[in-house]
């Protein structure tokens, strides 16, 4: 029996200053996030109790320190949202979890009002800063100068399903779906092939096929074992691999097939024939194919376009689901998914108002060809980090937006909701609406718990193991009927 659809994505976001010679990412990312009015005057704590990202899925624990702050240090470190989600630094950069979700629209809104809160933040910050000492965030995933820093997507799947047949399975559709899904990117890093303009913004930076590293020897595939959830029910897969997108259509579109795909691994759904010769040099490959022609060599000697290989997944996605009770989340993504294959097989330039890659080529092949520069030219580089700038009055993908070159795909309705109110059908409701209603009375929250201090010296923990508990439908009544905190553990607890 499938598992509902749950997915959540964590950004991590470029920050950096005009006073370069002085600037500390760590300290600015810091001042950042706690500028986040009027949520920054919480003090709610982040409960790391079942966090663990040491464990392997291969079945080891390797050597570290687990991340346990001191009570103000994880203050300051971590914002819980009213939205469910999470706003806190991550080493040194800015980083937002969006709430779990049960579809990638959801996704795409909760992701898009990540952007807005970290914009609120950056807008209240730079005000009390001097002009020579102002900050500026992006969120694209390298700085040019050869670090990059990670978009994290997470997925819900059974703990039963073995490992070794989720590495099989989802490989080769990970390698090549940077086709719809790449934010584009100028040049190369990491001692890379050259390229004038690539698909990925992420492809240079993949050293390995399965690893627990995410910031040096980058795998395709990442082993960390952190369910968030019941183990013994649950893994959740943590895929590092993508690149974090503007468009809110790359992102659905993203997170949409994946999740389909899971699914079907998940459930024993055998894809066979697609391994690939060599992962990492295809990923490369594909990213820096602009016409998305060239072939990559499969394990079985045949050689496939990206856009082949994405259609066979389809394929397979159509037969399974179509056994299924029809769900309308499923039907919809399986026929985006179609349409822009048969686009990108054809003319895949007719999807250059949806899809992020595109529509920076368009916006940099338009300008270099005006002013005849080669794809060296530091402009080029720069426009291309601009597109990325998350201030809606100076980014390049915002100013595209408000002239009609690009498609919207969530209505402003449904960001704005997203930064207010937690998902109703996951138990990022039950989270985000304690956190709304009885802010004084939240003393930590995490992705499996609420910590309530009602004041009698005792904290009372709500687990939350069941990421698909916890919803409107479940606790909204008793929520709403409940006048303070201590009414609704009572009432919870009855």
């Amino acid at each position: 029996m499938p598992i509902k659809l749950l997915l959540g994505t964590e950004t991590e976001y470029g920050i950096t200053s005009k006073k370069l010679d002085t600037f500390d990412p760590v300290t600015a990312s810091l001042f950042l996030i706690n500028h986040l009015r009027p949520f920054s005057s919480l003090r709610i704590l982040w409960d790391y109790e079942n966090e663990d990202p040491l464990v392997d899925a291969r079945g080891f624990i390797v050597e570290g320190e687990k991340e346990r702050p001191s009570q103000e240090d994880n203050f300051s470190l971590n914002k819980p949202l009213e939205n469910g989600g999470r706003l806190y630094v991550d080493g040194a950069h800015p980083e937002y979890s969006t709430p779990e979700c049960t579809n990638p629209r959801d996704i795409a809104a909760y992701e898009k009002a990540g952007d807005v809160l970290v914009q609120m933040c950056l807008e209240n910050a730079n005000r009390v800063r001097k002009d020579d000492d102002t900050l500026y965030v992006y969120k694209n995933n390298t700085d040019g100068k050869g670090n990059s820093y990670g978009y994290h997507e997470n997925y819900l799947m059974k703990r039963s399903t073995p490992f070794e047949r989720i590495v099989k399975g989802l490989t080769p559709f990970l390698v090549t779906r940077q086709i719809y899904a790449g934010a584009g990117k100028v040049g190369t890093d990491n001692r890379a092939n050259p390229a004038e303009y690539q698909i990925s913004q992420r492809a240079d930076f993949f050293e390995t096929l399965i690893d627990l590293n995410t910031m040096a020897k980058r795998p395709i595939i990442n082993t960390r074992d952190e369910p968030h959830a019941d183990p013994k029910l649950f893994r959740r897969l943590h895929i590092i691999v993508g690149d974090a997108n503007m468009s809110e259509f790359s992102t659905y579109m993203k997170v949409g097939t994946t999740a389909l795909v899971l699914q079907m691994i998940d459930n024993n759904h055998v894809i066979t024939g697609l391994d690939l010769a060599n992962p990492l040099e295809a990923i490369k490959t594909i990213s820096r194919d602009l016409t998305l022609k060239k072939t990559v060599r499969l394990a079985n000697g045949k050689e496939y376009t990206p856009v082949e290989i994405q259609k066979a997944y389809l394929e397979e996605a159509y037969k399974y689901f179509s056994k299924l009770e029809k769900d309308p989340i499923v039907d919809e993504i399986l026929s985006y998914w179609s349409d822009t294959l048969e686009k990108l097989g054809k003319v895949p330039l007719e999807l250059h108002t949806h899809i992020d890659w595109m529509i920076k080529y368009e916006l940099l092949n338009n300008y270099a060809q005006k002013k005849g520069f080669g794809w060296d030219n530091p402009r080029l580089a720069m426009m291309d980090l601009q597109y990325h700038d998350i201030r809606p009055d100076k980014g390049l993908y915002y100013t595209l937006l408000r002239d009609g070159y690009i498609t919207p795909f969530v209505s402003e309705g449904a960001i704005l909701l997203a930064k207010e109110t937690p998902p109703k059908d996951t138990r990022a409701f039950f989270r985000g609406t304690s956190i709304k209603r009885f802010p004084k009375e939240v003393y930590a929250a995490s992705w499996t718990s609420v910590l309530f201090d009602i004041g009698n010296s005792t904290i009372k923990r709500v687990p939350l193991l069941n990421p698909l508990r916890g919803t409107d439908d479940l606790v909204g009544k008793i929520i709403r009927e409940s006048e303070t905190a201590e009414d609704l553990l009572r009432n919870l607890a009855g």
